[in-house]
Formats: structure tokens, sequence, C-alpha cells
């Protein structure tokens, strides 16, 4: 606070045109202050005009005052001078290099608060005062402080610009349209500006839309990014699982593989030990037998020898006199050879199957790259055709299905579908067999009065006779009715008239990733009937609808 008030004190002795403290004070009769020199040379700007006004209060004076140094001020000055209230460093009214200086500051510059368009002068806090007091004043118009005042100033004839010259665009002055801007088309600067500000606010309206949009997109991909990171993750997830389970059951083969083989590694060995014991006790019985035959062939005793070798004879030769019988040494290479064969065919299933997976893989784009242009040819058409055979699971009981489940025939008998959860019940409509995505064309051959053709999503409601169910009475599906001599677009209950050539072929044209949905009048020409654009969330099926069951038909027409 004391320091506050300190800085009160100088400034009550302090000059308004130096805003430094006063140098031979001198004080004129309006009652404020300034420095003998400052006032000298204000008003020596002022001779021209012979008539003399204080900078603080704009009082005016004639003739010019003769002025004398007020010295009980000087005295005061000298005191603060003593007691070190000098100007204070750093001051934060100080004009920096980035600032708008005040015009009318003659010694420590100030920073200006604001720019005057008439005088064409920027002030500072102190030097703004006069046009907040003074009547004369009231009129001029203060802004934010510019360093671009003097652009105001018409360079031909030294006048403030307030009028705009529209034929050359650009600002003027009250003396241009004499000479230079003669028969120019001229308005006040204030009228133009009013005309521009409009298509300021339009484009600034314009400017909050985008950003309001883009706003919308940046949130949009933030679900995105969440949705793929939630998806790559799940993916993950299941890969991991399912990779896991295959694994446990190669163990489990393996491990099968491993006791089957010990198993019969077993039963084997055991056999061939079993026969092995049994030929090491032949080979003792008959070593036994060599050796009492030696024995005999050696005695000296003939009827000795005549008497025993009988018994050790015995009749005959030995009862199992063969060899063993050994297969090839094979042992358990088949065994290896049949893993081998498994595994051979287990790589190449995988690396048939991978390709798929890694397409699977490398198939997720959430951003839309720029769509490639509609054909404009029915030959450029034809390089996307789809067939399309028609599902019988969803057929109407009264629709007949024939030529291969490419035609649908209105009869008025049931036919003898089974019961399915996918079949239309109410109203005599079909769908595609096949899941449409990507880029397709097909073509189909109309034979009545009343047979649409429409396309929809799978999860549309079948059973009953709700609007839900009807191809063009929910956001789930897109209908092309043909009426007698007239088309008519149906989508979520919204319809539209449709104008072009009737003909007996309608080709549909559809880009689901571009969001594009065509159906074209097909003759010699082909001719654009309605063309939606929107975001498709699920795959389409094509679809028709038949409204009598007198003979009317739709075929899908193999297109080449």
């Amino acid at each position: 606070m004391a320091q506050k008030g300190v800085q009160l004190d100088r400034e009550s002795f302090s000059c308004s045109i130096c805003l430094d403290l006063l140098k031979d004070p001198v004080t004129v009769s309006c009652g404020h202050s300034f420095c003998m020199g400052c006032i000298q040379t204000y008003w020596d700007k002022e001779d021209e005009k012979k008539i003399y006004s204080c900078p603080q209060c704009r009082q005016t004076f004639t003739p010019r005052p003769v002025l004398m140094k007020n010295t009980m001020l000087a005295v005061l000055v000298e005191e603060l001078k003593k007691s070190g209230l000098q100007a204070a460093p750093g001051d934060p009214s100080d004009a920096g290099p980035e600032d708008v200086v005040c015009d009318f500051c003659s010694g420590r510059k100030l920073k200006a608060v604001k720019s005057c368009l008439q005088c064409l002068v920027s002030y500072c806090q102190i030097h703004l005062q006069p046009h907040f007091e003074s009547p004369s004043f009231k009129k001029h118009k203060l802004v934010e402080p510019s360093k671009k005042l003097q652009e105001n100033i018409c360079s031909r004839h030294d006048e403030v610009m307030k009028l705009f010259c529209r034929t050359d665009q650009q600002s003027i002055c009250h003396l241009c349209p004499v000479d230079q801007h003669k028969g120019h088309d001229t308005v006040s600067a204030a009228a133009e500006r009013s005309e521009w500000q409009k298509d300021l606010e339009e484009s600034r309206e314009n400017i909050q839309q985008r950003i309001q949009d883009r706003e919308e997109d940046v949130k949009l991909l933030q679900q995105e990014v969440e949705a793929i990171n939630g998806s790559a993750d799940k993916a993950v997830k299941h890969s991991q699982e399912i990779f896991s389970q295959l694994i446990r059951v190669l163990e489990k083969r393996r491990s099968d593989v491993e006791q089957q083989v010990r198993s019969q590694q077993e039963r084997e060995v055991s056999r061939v030990k079993e026969l092995q014991e049994k030929l090491e006790q032949e080979i003792t019985e008959l070593k036994r037998k060599d050796a009492d035959l030696l024995k005999l062939s050696l005695t000296e005793d003939h009827n000795q020898f005549l008497h025993s070798y009988p018994s050790l004879s015995g009749p005959g030769q030995p009862a199992d006199s063969s060899r063993i019988n050994i297969r090839p040494l094979r042992y358990f290479e088949e065994v290896t050879a049949a893993v081998s064969e498994l595994r051979d065919k287990l790589q190449d299933l995988l690396t048939e199957t991978w390709t798929n997976v890694s397409q699977a893989v490398t198939d997720v784009d959430v951003l839309l790259s720029e769509p490639e242009p509609e054909p404009k040819t029915r030959a450029g058409f034809l390089r996307y055709s789809q067939r399309i055979t028609l599902d019988p699971n969803t057929a109407h009981r009264e629709l007949l299905l024939s030529d291969g489940n490419r035609r649908a025939t209105g009869t008025g008998q049931p036919q003898s579908y089974p019961k399915h959860p996918d079949r239309f019940t109410d109203y005599r409509q079909v769908l595609s067999r096949e899941s449409l995505t990507g880029r397709c064309y097909w073509e189909v051959e109309l034979r009545g009065k009343d047979v649409d053709v429409a396309v929809a999503y799978k999860s549309i409601s079948r059973a009953g006779n709700s609007e839900d169910c009807l191809f063009g009475f929910s956001d789930k599906s897109w209908r092309l009715e043909r009426y007698k001599d007239r088309y008519k677009f149906r989508h979520n209950k919204v319809h539209t008239r449709v104008s072009g050539p009737l003909s007996p072929r309608v080709g549909v044209y559809l880009d689901h990733r571009a969001g594009i949905l065509s159906f074209y009048s097909v003759s010699e020409t082909m001719t654009l009937l309605h063309r939606v654009q929107t975001t498709f969330t699920e795959p389409l099926h094509a679809g028709l609808f038949l409204f009598w069951c007198n003979g009317d038909s739709a075929e899908f027409i193999e297109v080449k």
C-alpha cells in the first residue's frame, strides 16, 4: 500500500505531455501544469491557428499565454526527487517493442490503450482522458490500439478516407470522386462495411458449421478408434483361444500317438522276449542232450551204448527245427511317415486358408477413400455384373420361383414351401440368396404393371403385416416402384416421384463402401432414374415385390 501511495504522488507531479516529473513547471490558467519546454513545444505547433489549447482539458486561449515558472511546484518536485520517487523501472504501462506507442507522450513513452479514427492518433490512458471529458470529442470513434492508422489517410489528398469506390474496390477520401474516381460508384465506408459485414457473418456461419461438422467428425473418428481397438482386441483374444484349442488338439493327438506307440512297443517287446526265453530254454535242453550224446559216443561198452542210445536220440527229429521268421526292419517307421503326412497336409491346409485369414485382416478399412466414379456406359456397368439367385426360404408362399430361382411369379396358389423364420408371411416379397457388398450391378426384367425392384438388409422384419416388413417402409430397405406409366422411389416411408423412360428392364448399381445405390432404365441406352447417397451399415440383398398374383413376374437376367 505504501508503494501505491508513492506512485500516486509521483503521478500527481508528472507532466501529462512527457509523463516525467515536472521540469521547470508552469501552470496555465485552466489549472493544469506542464514542463515549460513541453508546453512551449506543443503550442509552437498551434502558432498557425493562433488558437492555443490545454493538452489535458482542451480549453483554448487567445492570444498565446505568457508562462511563468511555478516556484512552489518546482520546490515540491525537487523534494520528491530527493526522496527518490523517480519513475519506476519496468512500469507495466511503459510501451514495449510490440506495443502501439502513445503519439502524445514526448518523454517516457507509454503504450496506447486506444486509437482515434478521427484524430488518427493513439493515446495512453492519461492522454485519452480529454476524449471522455470534452464534448468536442464525443463523436470521435475510439478503437483498439492500431499501428495502421496512417493507412486511413489518402496518399493523394492527405485526407481521411471515409468513402469506398465499388468500381475500383478501394477506400477513398471525399476529394477522390472529383478527379481520379470521377463517375465511379461510391458509397460511404460504413455502408460498404455493412454489406461486407453480411458476407462476413455468412462466412462465419459457414466456418462455425464446418467447425461443428469437423468436431462431430473428430468424435466419430474417436469412436472409430475405440471400435477398431475393441474389435482388434476381440479378434486377437478369439484367435488366441482358437489357436490354443488347435494346440490342445495337436497336443492331445501327439499324446495319443505316443501312448499308442509305447503300448504297441510294450506288446511287441513282450512277445519277442517270451519267444526269446523259449528259445533259450530249447538251446539249454539241446546242449544238455548234445553232451549226453557226446558222452555216450565215447563209451567202449557196446552193450551199454545200444541200451542207452535209443532213449537219448528219441524217435525221429526234434519237434520244431524251423527258424524264426523276422519281418523287414521297419518297426515304427510307418508311424513317422503317417505323422509326417499329417504335418504336410496341415501345412497345406494352413497355407491355403491363411490367405483368407490374411485377406480378412487387410480388408479392414474404416476410412473411405475417394470413391471410384460411377460407370458411364452399360459396358462399364457390366464389369461389375453380379449373378443373382432368389432364396426360397424368404419367398412369400404365393410366389413361384423358377428358372434356377432367378424368376419370381405371382400366383394365387400357395407353394409348398417349408416353414422358415426368414419367410415373408404377408407381402409378396423375396430376397436374394447372395449377400451384396463392394461394387455390384444386376438387371431385372419386369413383366407386369406393378412389379418393384428393391434392396434390403437381411435384418428386415419378415413376419406379420407391419409396414416394417414392406420394402421401402423402413430404414432397412430401398425400393423403386413401377406402376402403370410412372416410377416412384420409396425409403423409410418417404416416397419421391421419379421421371424417366419406361422400360421392361431396370439396372441396379451398388457401391456399398461409397454408399451409392442407383437405378437405371435400360434399353438401347441407360438412363439414370434415381440415385441414393447414404451409409450402408450391413450387407444388402436384392429383392422383388409383386403386388398382384395374376401372373406378373420379375427375373434376374444373367448379363455378360
